[in-house]
């Protein structure tokens, strides 16, 4: 099979989370069992690509965090860079099949494009890209709503295509039930969707032995206001003079010296240590830690990282946030819940779990029972399958 994978920040790329996780792992795994696969994805701030045939050529609308308008010219530039790298990209790999990832802030019209080239795709949905992508997209959000009856003349007239068409003969794959209820909520008809969700790395993250309780709490992850990261910082000002928290990750500076700043005005700065982000390191961190905190603020697609944590045997304090996670977090069951942005609620489920050695242990077993049910070689698998299931179906047809 060649596969032609198309997303936009394909890793190493500044502040990865689970989504860059999630894609390079399939890619590896795909490889693996004897695939060709080429990536094409995003120009904007890579660093030096360790991959042999990661294409960093196409253009999208993000910029500095943010999905700044566009005028005409250059929204009409950018669609025809894509077109024309897409074109080539295809031509150069002679790709048998095409398979989307994230899309958010990117030419949606590259799916009508696929289409036209006559070849399957799978498109695997990661986030709530379905949600945002088409309002941020410069070029089809022109002919949303209003704009919907100078679309056809526009098509011609600038030979890009206007309209979302995002079904079939495109097979839908959603890392989750809410990813899924999202793209339908938002209008979206993916008649066949399956739900597979991805999972740990069962290799890398296997138990550990916990040792006495330090009260050493850990973040992992990316580094944005809608992960809550604050809302832990202010739960250590609430918590035993002893109590540190490690913050491991990577995101915007302004945001990481707003959160040292925070830490300074709430004096725990000396307990608050920033680390960089390193996949190699994570499950080493995990170990190290009593307790892993999950304090999003908002719904995560999916969330990888309590699972990690669980899967090393670490208790998870996790917000009551919903969205992908909820699928599988269980207060008082496999982990300690709290309202999101509720420091208070943080800083008592972390005593609460301090004081209980058999709470802890009903947590770290009830955690190994629910990431072994989620493992990347069956995420892997299922996605393989229903690659080939698209290719065959392409062939045939």
């Amino acid at each position: 099979m060649r596969l032609l994978c198309i997303g936009n920040r394909y890793p190493p790329s500044s502040a990865e989370g689970g989504y860059e996780v999630i894609w390079a792992g399939a890619v590896e795994a795909l490889r693996a069992a004897g695939h060709d696969v080429r990536i094409l994805t995003t120009d904007v701030d890579p660093r030096s690509p360790s991959d042999h045939d990661v294409h960093r050529e196409l253009r999208w609308y993000w910029r500095d965090h943010a999905f700044p308008a566009l005028p005409l010219r250059a929204t009409l530039e950018l669609e025809r860079h894509n077109a024309r790298v897409l074109q080539h990209q295809l031509h150069d790999f002679g790709a048998e099949l095409v398979c989307f990832w994230s899309m958010g802030g990117m030419s949606l019209s590259l799916f009508e494009h696929v289409r036209s080239a006559g070849l399957p795709a799978v498109a695997m949905v990661c986030d709530d890209w379905m949600a945002y992508g088409p309002r941020v997209d410069g070029w089809s959000a022109r002919w949303l709503g209003v704009g919907r009856v100078a679309a056809p003349l526009a098509a011609g007239a600038f030979k890009l295509p206007t309209r979302l068409a995002l079904g079939p003969p495109t097979r839908w794959l959603f890392i989750s039930h809410y990813t899924l209820e999202t793209a339908r909520d938002h209008g979206w008809e993916v008649p066949g969707a399956k739900v597979v969700h991805s999972g740990i790395d069962a290799r890398a993250f296997t138990p550990r032995e916990p040792s006495e309780w330090r009260w050493r709490l850990l973040y992992p992850g990316r580094l944005d206001p809608r992960k809550g990261v604050g809302t832990a910082i202010e739960a250590l000002a609430r918590l035993p003079a002893d109590a540190t928290l490690t913050i491991k990750g990577d995101g915007a500076r302004e945001y990481i010296a707003e959160l040292g700043d925070l830490a300074a005005r709430l004096a725990v700065a000396d307990r608050v240590s920033f680390e960089r982000y390193g996949r190699a390191d994570v499950a080493a961190a995990y170990a190290s830690a009593d307790a892993i905190v999950f304090p999003v603020r908002w719904r995560e697609p999916w969330g990888l990282v309590p699972l990690e944590a669980m899967a090393v045997g670490r208790p998870v304090l996790a917000s009551r946030a919903g969205g992908g996670a909820a699928e599988y977090l269980a207060d008082g069951d496999n982990c300690l819940q709290f309202e999101p942005g509720d420091a208070d609620g943080l800083a008592a489920a972390c005593i609460r779990l301090a004081d209980d050695a058999s709470l802890r242990a009903k947590l770290r077993a009830k955690g190994a029972a629910t990431a072994a049910r989620f493992t990347d070689d069956e995420f892997h698998a299922a996605l393989e399958s229903e690659l080939l299931g698209a290719l065959d179906g392409g062939r045939s047809s």
